[in-house]
């Protein structure tokens, strides 16, 4: 391998096309010249013999040479910026710095525009990036790889390397259309299983919480649709006659609640905890550490 040309920004390049996929966005992430980020992507090239990044219909994919050397350039970049980070204190209202930000549909519709006002309040520089999140190992990935700097979901499980903070909590709540007697759902397990039902399930699933209760009871409850956006739930009960079990904040962001009747079901469901995520790499970085406290203090807010 010819190392001739080699330097520290040429990983930092990698590491932008990595989560970028993008060469644009990438020399953006990283204050460079599009035309820049080219040049280092050649001389990586050159010097890898490889051509580590191809086109393809929806951005630059990484080649296999590309995805073996990320965890070693990653650990590379962390150990620097650990190294550095300690003594670099991060000054809000000058700063330019890009977060990206991993959320799925409810958490985006809840925090995304008390986040944006705050930070134009204090900190008009800080420019955001939000990435679709569809579900845990999907979080574990984003962090892992850097495409995410931060995601809100449920916790992904005992990664110790991926770190959490409580943010809110939210309770499972039945809802119907406006004016539906629900007594008979609030106080029988049957009657609740017997109505028809839609159910939001990301992974296209066809059972959730609901139907595992349900089966400790020997019951089993028709699903007259399945969905993967959470937002379409309400709309659908308000405007039939099926009946959904769904966090309560959906309820409240979604714009039907006057249109829905709300109730408690016929069986104990699990909170939900909704967690602040991130990588151990930034957990010392003070931009990061301020970004964390920002949306920790708006949640404290809810």
């Amino acid at each position: 391998m010819n190392y001739a040309g080699f330097d520290l920004n040429l990983i930092v390049a990698f590491d932008a096309l990595m989560a970028e996929r993008h060469v644009t966005r990438a020399a953006q992430r990283i204050g460079l010249t599009q035309p820049a980020l080219s040049a280092a992507l050649n001389r990586l090239r050159h010097i890898t013999g490889d051509e580590l990044f191809i086109r393809a219909p929806k951005g630059l994919m990484p080649t296999p040479r590309a995805m073996d050397l990320a965890p070693a350039f990653r650990t590379i970049l962390a150990t620097v910026d650990g190294a550095l980070s300690l003594q670099t204190e991060f000054e809000p209202a000058l700063s330019q710095q890009v977060f990206s930000l991993a959320l799925a549909e409810h958490p985006t519709q809840v925090l995304l525009v008390p986040l944006e006002k705050a930070l134009r309040a204090v900190a008009p520089g800080v420019d955001l990036r939000i990435r679709a999140l569809r579900n845990r190992q999907e979080t574990i990935r984003m962090l892992d790889e850097g495409q995410a700097d931060l995601a809100i979901g449920v916790s992904p499980g005992s990664e110790a390397r991926i770190l959490s903070r409580h943010l809110w909590t939210e309770e499972f709540v039945g809802i119907a259309r406006k004016g539906t007697d629900v007594s008979r759902f609030a106080q029988s397990t049957r009657d609740y299983a017997e109505g028809r039902h839609v159910l939001f399930s990301p992974e296209a699933e066809d059972r959730g919480l609901v139907d595992a209760a349900l089966a400790k009871e020997g019951l089993k409850r028709r699903l007259g649709v399945t969905v993967g956006y959470t937002y379409a739930v309400p709309s659908l009960v308000a405007q039939s006659d099926m009946l959904a079990t769904v966090l309560s904040g959906i309820v409240r962001e979604s714009g039907f609640s006057g249109q829905l009747t709300v109730f408690k079901p016929p069986f104990e469901l699990p909170s939900i905890s909704y967690q602040l995520l991130w990588h151990r790499r930034t957990d010392a970085h003070p931009a990061h550490c301020w970004f964390r406290d920002v949306i920790g203090t708006l949640c404290g807010n809810f």
